[in-house]
């Protein structure tokens, strides 16, 4: 691995599984301290330990709930407490809601954009002084979804929130251009993971029911039809991220076949364009 990161902490929302458990090994690997963020508890403990025990970095692990901005204040002072600081930021969260639009209830679109978007706003803002405090080489990865670039049927909560995460990073790397943060929206699609599972776990008990119906997860993966390779697991997917963050560069995609839907996307908008700017 190229990118050598001895001496820097990292901060991983998320990772106590899937996507964010193989950024945090990634970073650790690289030689970074690692912070352990999630909503479940036992995970983010487990990922620290086994980290610390096979890679030799100075971990730590907490339980955050990125929907809950006490607990984001809290997550962010254990880590200047135990680890001393920041120097790279992965505001990684997604819970996931099937359903048509007109079957999603306002409690689903309310919990999907608090936890998803709210989420990472809070996870920057209350690290964001830590990163500021440091010198030289930092990053701010936020994790949106290939989704965002190619969207399919009965995902409207979820993706409407990756659009709001890709519009965030966006700004939030102009506006720190100047100090030297660099800031990457990461845009990860199909993977062996919890998510479904973590997703239904993290759904607050007293909200109602949801909106989802039998059909939804069917319909969504008739819509996209994913091929060999749309699937794969979170290590294979952060398999150039690092190199990414070296690179400063403002978008990182992991893997799948959603080229050619986000080509005829583009051409549309370049379409649009075109007649906006015929005499």
């Amino acid at each position: 691995m190229a990118v050598q990161l001895d001496g820097k902490v990292a901060v991983v929302t998320g990772g106590g599984s899937g996507l964010g458990e193989a950024m945090a090994r990634a970073f650790a690997t690289a030689g970074a301290d690692i912070a352990v963020l999630d909503i479940d508890e036992a995970g983010a403990d487990r990922v620290a330990a086994e980290l610390a025990a096979d890679l030799g970095v100075a971990t730590t692990a907490a339980r955050v709930d990125v929907g809950d901005a006490e607990s984001v204040r809290q997550g962010a002072r254990h880590v200047e407490a135990t680890l001393g600081g920041c120097d790279v930021l992965c505001a990684n969260v997604g819970v996931q809601q099937f359903g048509a639009i007109d079957h999603l209830t306002e409690h689903d679109w309310q919990w999907v954009l608090n936890v998803n978007v709210l989420g990472t706003v809070r996870t920057v803002r209350e690290f964001l002084p830590m990163l500021r405090a440091r010198d030289g080489w930092r990053r701010i990865v936020v994790t949106s979804s290939s989704s965002a670039l190619a969207p399919s049927v009965r995902l409207g909560a979820y993706q409407t929130s990756k659009f709001a995460v890709m519009g965030f990073g966006e700004t939030l790397r102009e506006e720190l251009a100047d100090e030297g943060i660099g800031v990457t929206v990461l845009f990860p699609g199909g993977m062996v993971t919890r998510h479904l599972e973590s997703s239904a776990l993290a759904r607050p008990s007293d909200l109602p029911s949801t909106g989802a119906q039998p059909d939804d997860l069917d319909a969504m993966l008739a819509h996209a039809q994913m091929v060999d390779g749309d699937v794969v697991m979170p290590e294979h997917a952060i398999r150039d991220l690092l190199d990414d963050l070296e690179a400063d560069v403002p978008y990182s995609l992991t893997h799948g076949s959603h080229r050619a839907i986000y080509e005829r996307r583009r051409t549309a908008m370049d379409a649009a364009f075109d007649r906006m700017e015929e005499p």
